[in-house]
C-alpha cells in the first residue's frame, strides 16, 4: 500500500496494519502456533525459576552483598522480568493477537524490548567491571556501591524509555509505507536503530573480552616461564573458559534475532522475515536463563546457597563471613597467593587463618 501523507490511523484495529504490512494473522490455532507457544512457555518458565534463584540467593547470602553481585543481580532481575514479559506475550499471540488494541500491542511490544535492552546492558556492564578487576591490582572493585546503584537506575532508565519510544510516536501509523513486517506497528527506522544498537554493543562486548583473553594468554605465558603452580594454570583455563563461554553463547541467542530485525528494518524479502521469526525470538529468550548458568552456577557458594533455598532453609548460616569463598580470583592475586605460605587446616579442611571481608571481595565466577 501506498503512504498516506498526513494521515494517522491511531484508532485502526491490528487486523488493519497486519493486512497493510501483508503479514497474516491466524483466526484458528495451528501445530506451528501451538508448537511456538509451547516452547516459548517451557523457555519463560525456565527463565523465571532460574533467576529468581539468583535474585533470592544474592539477597539472602550476605557474602554476595559486593558491588559485582549487586550487578548480576540486577541482570538476574532483569532477565526475571523478561520471563514475565515474554509470558505475557505468549498469551497475546497468534490467534489472540487481531483482539488486541493498537495500545495492548504496543505494550506487549514495549514489554520485550525493555526487558530484553535492559538484559544485554546489564550484559555489558558486567563484561566492563570483570575487565576491571582482571586488570586493576586491588582486591575489591573500584566501583563504590553507590556507584552500583546508579548504573542500575540508569540502566532500567534506559529499558525503559526504549521500550516506550515506539508507542510514544516513532511508529508508522502515519507513515503506512514505512511499516516493517515483523512488527507491522513499527517504522522500519526504529527496528535498524534497534538492531544497530544491539550490534554495537555487542561489538563492544567482543572487545572487551578479546583484550581479557589476549591479556589472560600473555600472563599465562609469563607465568609459564616463572613458575609451575598448577592453581594458577588453573585460573587462567578457568577465565578463558568463561570468557568463550559468554562469547558463545550471546552470539547464538543474540545473532539470528538482530540479523531478522536488520533485515526487516531495510525492506527485504518477507520469506527471509517471517520464516524464522518466531524461533528467532524463543532463541534470544533464552540468552536470559543461560546468563545465570554462566555467571552464577559456577559459584559453589551460589550452589550452595541454591540448595538452602530450595530445601526452604532461610537461616542465615554463614552471616559471620562477609565474602564468597568462590575459586576464581585476578592473576595477580594469585601471583601474591603463590607467595603466602599456605595456613593450617582443621580436621575438617577449614583454614586455621581466614582474610576477614575487608581484605577479600566476593567475585562471581569460578
Amino acid at each position: 500500500m501506498g503512504n498516506i501523507t498526513g494521515t494517522c490511523h491511531d484508532n485502526e484495529t491490528i487486523d488493519f496494519f497486519y493486512n497493510n504490512s501483508g503479514k497474516a494473522i491466524n483466526t484458528q490455532w495451528k501445530k506451528r502456533d501451538v508448537l511456538i507457544v509451547t516452547l516459548g512457555l517451557i523457555v519463560c518458565f525456565i527463565v523465571i525459576f532460574s533467576n529468581f534463584l539468583v535474585v533470592a540467593a544474592i539477597f539472602k547470602n550476605r557474602r554476595f552483598h559486593f558491588p559485582i553481585y549487586y550487578l548480576l543481580g540486577n541482570m538476574a532481575l532483569a532477565d526475571l522480568f523478561a520471563g514475565f514479559a515474554y509470558l505475557h506475550m505468549m498469551f497475546h499471540t497468534g490467534p489472540w493477537t487481531i483482539k488486541l488494541s493498537p495500545n495492548q500491542w504496543f505494550t506487549r511490544q514495549g514489554l520485550i524490548n525493555t526487558s530484553l535492552t535492559a538484559s544485554v546492558l546489564n550484559l555489558l556492564f558486567v563484561a566492563v567491571e570483570r575487565h576491571q578487576t582482571i586488570f586493576n591490582v586491588q582486591l575489591h572493585s573500584s566501583m563504590s556501591t553507590r556507584r552500583v546503584f546508579i548504573v542500575m537506575l540508569l540502566i532500567w532508565l534506559v529499558a525503559i524509555i526504549m521500550g516506550l519510544v515506539p508507542q510514544m510516536g516513532w511508529n508508522c501509523t502515519c507513515h503506512l509505507s514505512e511499516c516493517s513486517t515483523m512488527a507491522p506497528l513499527y517504522h522500519r527506522s526504529f527496528l535498524i536503530f534497534w538492531a544497530v544498537l544491539n550490534l554495537m554493543t555487542f561489538s563492544i562486548m567482543v572487545a572487551v573480552y578479546t583484550r581479557i583473553f589476549l591479556y589472560v594468554r600473555h600472563k599465562g605465558r609469563q607465568m609459564s616461564q616463572h613458575t609451575s603452580t598448577t592453581r594458577q594454570r588453573e585460573t587462567m583455563m578457568n577465565l578463558m573458559k568463561t570468557v568463550s563461554m559468554i562469547l558463545g553463547c550471546f552470539v547464538v541467542c543474540w545473532t539470528p534475532a538482530l540479523v531478522v530485525l536488520l533485515l526487516d528494518g531495510l525492506n527485504c524479502d518477507r520469506s527471509l522475515v517471517l520464516g524464522p521469526e518466531k524461533y528467532c525470538l524463543v532463541l534470544a529468550e533464552c540468552n536470559s536463563f543461560v546468563n545465570p548458568i554462566i555467571y552464577c552456577f559456577r559459584d559453589q557458594d551460589m550452589r550452595r546457597t541454591f540448595k538452602e533455598i530450595l530445601c526452604c532453609n532461610w537461616s542465615q548460616r554463614h552471616k559471620n563471613r562477609g565474602f564468597s569463598e568462590v575459586k576464581f580470583h585476578t592473576v595477580e592475586q594469585e601471583n601474591g597467593k603463590s607467595r603466602i605460605p599456605k595456613a593450617k587446616e582443621r580436621s575438617n579442611g577449614a583454614p586455621l587463618i581466614r582474610a576477614s571481608s575487608e581484605d577479600i571481595p566476593a567475585s562471581p565466577m569460578n
